[in-house]
């Protein structure tokens, strides 16, 4: 079941990792290049700062940004500011977000996001938790996919093999975490037999959400399932 208070309360302290770690860069440390291709560390939080906006605007009924080509503008637009600025606007940025989802609303309403998806409103703390979550690991300074809370894990494995399910261009997969963090999910098409992908949670994760290549996974001989860009 959703719990989108609790997971506020999780893009909190998520938020406050990953500005005390931040905090550490220096100016020329925020220009660097980040884990993400063509993308500096300067980019990553300018669009984080971005995304809590343009979730604020999908909680009040507004599109989540105004046209795709915006959306890079705005983001390259504030992407090379001093670290200070950055963090600043990282920070005031989520205290706007939070606010909006403090605001008494129905959380089961459907709200529309980027692309013409929907979701429920209550989904919405969870989303800009994994923006939170997974841009900290693409900054590169130091926190990784083992560093995530196991639940949050789980999460969005389970999110994420939710999202490829149904497609035909996504083999018809089974995906079993193993170790710490034990579970199994399904995904992909329904044509032809299963594949199998076994490693520890992490790594699932990593590869399903494009940050890994999945070599570590284990694929009992087979080819390992080429996903679609997120």
């Amino acid at each position: 079941m959703i719990d989108p208070l609790r997971d506020l309360a999780s893009v909190r302290e998520a938020t406050d990792r990953l500005l005390t770690a931040a905090a550490g860069l220096d100016d020329s440390g925020a220009a660097a290049q980040s884990r993400l291709p063509g993308w500096s560390r300067g980019h990553v939080l300018a669009h984080l700062s971005r995304n809590a906006d343009a979730l604020v605007n999908v909680l009040e009924g507004r599109p989540m940004y105004v046209s795709a080509e915006a959306r890079e503008a705005d983001i390259e637009r504030d992407a090379h500011r001093p670290l200070a600025a950055q963090l600043a606007d990282v920070r005031e940025s989520a205290v706007r977000f939070q606010s909006a989802c403090e605001v008494p609303a129905d959380w089961r309403r459907t709200v529309e996001l980027r692309n013409g998806i929907t979701d429920a409103a209550a989904r919405v703390p969870f989303r800009r938790l994994v923006e939170v979550e997974l841009h900290h690991v693409d900054l590169d300074i130091g926190y990784e996919l083992e560093n995530l809370p196991e639940e949050f894990t789980d999460r969005e494995i389970a999110f994420l093999a939710h999202r490829f399910s149904g497609r035909a261009d996504v083999p018809p997969t089974r995906i079993v975490a193993a170790g710490k963090g034990s579970g199994e999910w399904h995904t992909g098409g329904t044509e032809g037999a299963p594949a199998t992908v076994t490693g520890p949670a992490p790594a699932l994760l990593g590869w399903l959400a494009g940050r890994r290549d999945g070599a570590d996974l284990d694929t009992a001989g087979g080819l390992l399932p080429a996903l679609p860009p997120l």
